[in-house]
């Protein structure tokens, strides 16, 4: 058993949330890179080349420049075993992200140093708080010209309401940057550039009175840092590790993840900051401890064609409790079905290797038939169901046209393989049934990989219309679809579960609805097989 408490504890599991173009990809990239998992990092303008190991694996991603679906990575820092669950970035992807934050222990929040805190950092950090996930923050791109480090940390605190504890202190900026002060540790780190960030940065250590050192860094670079650091000493948040575990204060951390200044120290804080495996709770309210004996975990997301050569279909789950062992057999809470778990994955970029054991803490993609839903439980022993992951009510919607009537069936497949992923939410017309589909999203770009993924997996050629609807709520209670149809401004459909649900086309008229009938419930997120408040 101690070697079994002793794995727990050497596991980290992570997200990294952040605004669109923060630099998300790049740290994903130099994380790794230090880690040992790559050689060399690409760049980010460089994504379309091939030789470089990027965690957006999928061509649409490569072509746009931005992350759509979320990755999962492994390597090791300092005997650790890191879990990185990179994220998507854009607003209109959040909704995988939300996901993915379930089956994180802790989250590395990226600030861009130009731009402060943005409105998706804002939308993130406030799941990470709804979760009580603990928040380390990385102010990045220093080697810019941008703003103030103090007038950056007041900002993060006056916008999210958290203390904020800088653990290490930037040396200059934009073209000055040159190293950051590491405040615990109480040494000055110089870097040296190195052409292209591709591989790791030499590192001067030295203290922060080293003669050589204030010549090196200029009279007036040296006392910007020391008034800098003398301000922090006399007004700043001594660190609280309770009260950052417990999601009430980030220590912050500077640095640029392309130039790689402040990467390595910021690992070395990082592992002793980040929870190892903690406690989860079942949909009963039980607790559930990493060092039960019994095996446990859940699915926070489905990904299909990973490998279009092969058409797979991986489902992306955390383990719990217990030990996974490969070719084990698992029940499956929601049918009660019995699974052996024999192909058994964890992931790099595009690179995948074979899975034999895990613990908790761990990310294991299981090859899955079509059986597996988001929020499924898997369990061995005592019969254990965790919290469920809402789907929430879309915001935007479209009418499918398919250009070839005779590849129905093929786009019927696509879109249940797609809505089961999480891509998307279809629904159908009470009256036209499956002719015709509507897809609701959170965000326009998801039509976008729709359309592009239901060309490329499944020689499905389609467009859309736009519907003039903007809110959407699941209706719990007796009420007849025919008389809300009839209503100017509202659509009743069919989710691909069969429950119903109305569009409107505006709040006002959602609300005067929802006041006509008060017995009735408007439901504004489910979880699968049921609605949820």
């Amino acid at each position: 058993m101690s070697l079994y408490l002793e794995a727990i504890r050497r596991r980290r599991t992570f997200a990294i949330i952040s605004h669109p173009d923060a630099g998300k990809t790049t740290l994903t990239e130099k994380l790794l890179l230090y880690g040992g998992a790559v050689h060399t990092a690409g760049s980010v303008k460089a994504r379309r080349s091939a030789r470089h190991a990027t965690s957006d694996w999928m061509a649409m991603e490569q072509e746009r420049g931005i992350s759509i679906s979320t990755s999962v990575m492994r390597f090791e820092w300092d005997g650790c075993e890191m879990n990185l669950l990179d994220t998507p970035g854009h607003n209109d992807f959040s909704e995988d992200t939300y996901r993915t934050l379930a089956a994180a222990d802790s989250a590395i929040m990226l600030i861009d140093a130009v731009k402060g805190v943005e409105p998706q950092t804002i939308k993130l950090f406030e799941v990470c708080r709804m979760r009580g996930i603990p928040i380390v923050t990385f102010i990045n791109k220093m080697d810019r010209e941008g703003r103030d480090p103090l007038e950056l940390l007041s900002e993060i605190e006056d916008v999210l309401g958290i203390p904020t504890t800088p653990a290490s202190w930037p040396v200059g900026q934009g073209k000055a940057f040159c190293g950051v002060y590491d405040r615990w540790q109480r040494r000055l780190l110089k870097f040296e550039r190195s052409e292209g960030g591709s591989n790791k940065v030499p590192v001067i250590e030295a203290s922060l009175d080293d003669p050589v050192l204030k010549a090196e860094l200029g009279s007036r670079l040296y006392s910007s840092l020391c008034d800098g650091l003398e301000l922090l000493d006399g007004a700043g948040v001594p660190f609280d590790r309770h009260a950052y575990l417990a999601g009430r204060q980030s220590p912050v951390f500077f640095g640029s993840a392309l130039t790689n200044f402040g990467i390595e120290p910021f690992l070395d804080a990082f592992i002793g900051l980040a929870p190892s495996p903690g406690e989860r709770f079942t949909a009963g309210g039980d607790v559930v401890l990493p060092q039960d004996a019994d095996f446990s975990g859940f699915v926070f997301k489905i990904q299909a064609n990973m490998d279009p050569r092969h058409r797979d279909r991986i489902a992306f789950f955390r383990l719990c409790s217990g030990r996974f062992e490969r070719g084990m057999q698992a029940t499956l809470y929601r049918t009660g079905a019995k699974l052996t778990l024999a192909k058994s994955l964890t992931f790099m970029a595009q690179e995948r290797m074979n899975v034999e054991e895990a613990f908790a803490g761990d990310i294991v993609g299981l090859w899955d038939s079509g059986q597996l839903h988001i929020g499924d439980t898997l369990y061995v022993g005592k019969p254990v169901e965790y919290e469920g992951i809402p789907r929430f009510s879309p915001e935007h919607f479209v009418r499918v046209v398919l250009r070839d009537p005779l590849r129905r069936k093929q786009l019927k497949k696509g879109l249940e393989e797609l809505s089961e992923e999480g891509a998307v939410q279809v629904f159908y017309d009470l009256k036209r049934m499956e002719r015709d589909p509507i897809l609701g999203a959170v965000g326009k770009l998801q039509f976008d990989v729709v359309q592009h993924r239901l060309q490329t997996e499944y020689n499905v050629h389609v467009t859309f219309d736009g519907l003039p609807y903007q809110h959407a709520r699941w209706i719990e209670g007796d009420l007849d679809p025919d008389e809300i149809s009839r209503r100017s401004g509202t659509l009743c459909l069919h989710d691909i579960e069969g429950r119903l649900i109305v569009l409107f086309q505006s709040e006002w008229m959602m609300h005067r609805i929802m006041g006509d009938y008060e017995k009735v419930k408007f439901i504004a997120a489910v979880q699968p097989g049921r609605l949820a408040d």
